[in-house]
């Protein structure tokens, strides 16, 4: 067990911000001792830790109060997503030195504002926040998943990628057509009765992560052949225009 002045030397936190993590509820000492002081054990670390990680990645503490007494909420998961938030926010910051240091050298010609572009960073940030279970989607995903079996979840996931198939199918079509844009609000359809509420927003970007590679570009291309996510991507960009 540390006392909360070991802790805060430990870690850098001060001991007036470990106070006010227990006085939200955020971070409960294991114990005090009989002058009323906190103790911190293993747990109470292992809990700091996350709760730092998720302050390094500019969550709100509200945020992080929400994520960690969510049922859902999974540790090693994410710490593997944040892991990968802050990557992308290394990739980042990496970017914008190389774009200063080109500046300071020749000047500001060329006008890149690239890597001032955190879409990236926002998009992953949306998707592992679902999955921590904080977003209103997500809770309707919990309720509407709610006493389904193995077996129904398992044909629902296998009729959505009968959607994707059909993508596959005119895939060397025009992503504009009337066939490719009656797939996308097909889709758009298909999730908000069966997952969550699916506006144009969320679609347009579901279909960013679709083509963005990885087993989940991998396994759509499975089913519709080589191209389809890239397909079914333009496809919902161009219906999700307006949006």
């Amino acid at each position: 067990m540390m006392t909360v002045s070991e802790v805060s030397k430990l870690t850098g936190v001060s001991i007036r911000t470990l106070q006010y993590y227990d006085k939200i509820g955020l971070l409960s000492p294991a114990g005090y001792t009989q002058a009323g002081y906190r103790l911190y054990d293993d747990t109470a670390l292992e809990t700091l830790q996350q709760i730092l990680l998720f302050r390094a990645l500019e969550f709100p503490l509200k945020d992080i109060k929400k994520i960690m007494e969510s049922s859902s909420f999974d540790g090693s998961k994410a710490l593997e997503q944040q892991i990968t938030l802050l990557r992308l926010k290394k990739e980042h910051l990496e970017n914008l030195i190389d774009l200063a240091c080109g500046i300071k050298m020749i000047g500001v010609k060329n006008m890149d504002f690239s890597a001032f572009n955190t879409q990236q960073i926002d998009e992953y940030a949306a998707q592992a926040k679902a999955s921590w279970g904080t977003t209103p989607e997500y809770r309707e995903y919990e309720e509407k998943s709610k006493g389904r079996t193995a077996e129904q979840q398992k044909a629902i996931n296998i009729r959505m990628m009968n959607i994707f198939s059909e993508f596959g199918a005119i895939r060397n079509e025009d992503p504009a057509s009337v066939k490719a844009q009656s797939l996308a609000k097909k889709l758009q359809n298909f999730i908000t009765e069966h997952l969550y509420t699916c506006s144009k927003e969320i679609l347009a970007g579901l279909g960013r992560m679709y083509a963005g590679g990885g087993d989940l570009t991998a396994s759509i291309d499975k089913a519709g052949g080589a191209g389809t996510a890239e397909f079914a991507h333009r496809s919902i960009e161009i219906y999700c225009k307006d949006a």
